[in-house]
Parts: structure tokens; sequence; C-alpha cells
């Protein structure tokens, strides 16, 4: 291994070892875990590496070049650990991993094997297999601009500008009534206009589901009644009393961008390109161009 602490290499090639493998996971929402599968917690680096987790990893597999290194963890699900109720919230996709070669008898002596990211989890009778991939993994994420009618930024990103914590895009309350954990109502919410809130998003902020977000389908009153319905249902379960911030939608036209959120000259699309029709359009010497015949 190239790069290795010279402290751990000469414990190497001693020939007789004391190391382990030691993991850190990084969860998007800034919880870190530790696990190893030697036989005793270790720490190092600020952070207890905890024993009782049943992880264990399969061999690393790495290459020159752009080439994904790769590799897999297998571990027990608990409640004390990885739970399966976290894995199904979609609490850790994307987690970022370290995984390190440790002396267990001086930690000081330690490499790093593998940085990368959580990539597809599977879980049954009570075990996970987590797949692990490398930094070069991001790579084959397609970047660049796309030429088209609609905005290509998100609504507050960076090339938007708009300000989400502004109380006109944005509202927190408490859940009044829900159902199938996807359809939300409310009674006296009318501070809004009718589909403020259509294509926004929805964050929960306390209970079961805190710190998820879904994506909002249809925003609409039944006669006093206020109805938020989602995409898709909450990946954890929403409770009457849970305080969620609803944050308003854009459905990315130049109109709505204009009046809605007063941030036309961020519009990040092209609303003047030609459509799809003008590909079929054949030449003519008449020059008629007012939507009548062109012959």
């Amino acid at each position: 291994m190239s790069g290795v602490d010279g402290a751990l290499l000469a414990h190497l090639q001693s020939g007789l070892t004391s190391v382990c493998h030691a993991w850190a996971i990084t969860r998007p929402d800034g919880e870190v875990m530790g696990f190893t599968d030697h036989d005793r917690p270790l720490a190092f680096d600020g952070l207890t590496f905890r024993a009782d987790s049943g992880m264990t990893s399969l061999a690393l597999q790495q290459s020159t070049g752009l080439s994904v290194d790769n590799t897999e963890t297998v571990g027990a699900l608990s409640d004390a650990a990885i739970s399966e109720a976290d894995i199904e919230a979609g609490r850790y996709d994307g987690a970022e991993v370290r995984a390190w070669l440790v002396n267990w008898a001086d930690v000081t002596g330690r490499h790093l094997l593998f940085r990368g990211s959580l990539g597809e989890l599977k879980r049954s009778g009570g075990v996970f297999h987590a797949e692990l991939r490398g930094l070069t993994d991001r790579l084959n994420t397609p970047v660049g601009r796309v030429y088209q009618k609609p905005c290509a930024a998100v609504l507050g990103d960076g090339a938007c500008g708009v300000d989400l914590e502004d109380p006109s895009f944005s509202h927190s309350l408490a859940v009044a009534q829900i159902e199938e954990n996807r359809v939300l109502r409310f009674e006296g919410f009318d501070d809004f206009d009718d589909g403020w809130f259509a294509h926004g998003v929805l964050a929960a902020q306390s209970g079961a589901a805190e710190g998820l977000r879904e994506v909002i389908k249809r925003d609409y009153f039944e006669e006093e009644t206020r109805v938020i319905e989602l995409w898709h249902p909450m990946r954890a379960e929403l409770a009457p009393g849970d305080e969620i911030t609803l944050i308003a939608g854009c459905d990315k036209r130049m109109e709505t961008c204009r009046i809605k959120f007063h941030n036309l000259l961020n519009f990040q699309g092209f609303p003047d390109i030609p459509g799809d029709h003008w590909l079929a359009v054949q030449p003519v010497q008449s020059g008629e161009q007012g939507g009548g015949s062109r012959r």
C-alpha cells in the first residue's frame, strides 16, 4: 500500500499484527457515526468507533485512472447503530464514508483505505448490505447547461438568487390533519394564494420525519380547508402537531419568475427559443410568417 504511515508500515512488516477496520459515516443531516470490526471500541479523530454493530467489509476494489473504486459493507440492523427505519426514511442516502486500516493497539498507526459515499442499501433478515462508491463516482454526473424555454435553475440556488427565508416564500406551521402520510389539511390557512406552494417543498422540522423533505404536487382549497398534496408519502411518519415548513413552488415559467418572485433578471431559461415545429418548416418564397398560408 502506497502512502502508509511509517509506524503502521513497520507494524505490518513485523509479521505479528494487531489491525482492524474502522468506518466513519457522515449522514446528509450532519450526524456522524463510527463503527469498527474490532471487539472493543476505538477512538480517534474526535470520534468513538462502536464495536457492537456487527459491521464487516468485503475486499476493496481499487484501480488506476478514473475507474470507480468500490466495496461493500455488511452489518446488523439495530436502533443503537443503523436502524431499518432510518434506512427507509432515506437518512443514509448519499452519506459520506471513510474507512481506515487501524492498529488497534496504537490507533495513531492508521491508514485511510477508502473515501466515498454510500450507494445502494439493501436490508433483510435484520442485516443491511451497503454499497460503497469511490470519489470518482461523482464524475459520472452529467454537467452543463441545457438550452430550453423553462428556467434551468433550482429555486433558491446561486443561479436563481431567491431568498427562501423570506416570509413571502416560506411558512412554518404544525400538522393538523394528515392522510396516507401524503395529504395534509389545514383550516383557516389562507395567507397565501391558491396554488402558491404547488411544485414547492415540505420540510419536516420535528417528529419522526425531522430533517426529511418531499416535493409538493398540489396546493388547493376545498371550501375553507387548504389541502397540501405530496407527490409521494413522507419516508417517515408525520403526525398531528409535528412542525413543518412549506416552501413556495416554481413552475419554471418566465411569467412566474417575473410576477411571483420578482426575479426576472436571474431567469435561467430561453423563452424565445424556437419550438420543435420549426424543424419541419420548409423554405418558401413568399416570406409570410404571420401564421397564414406560406405557399
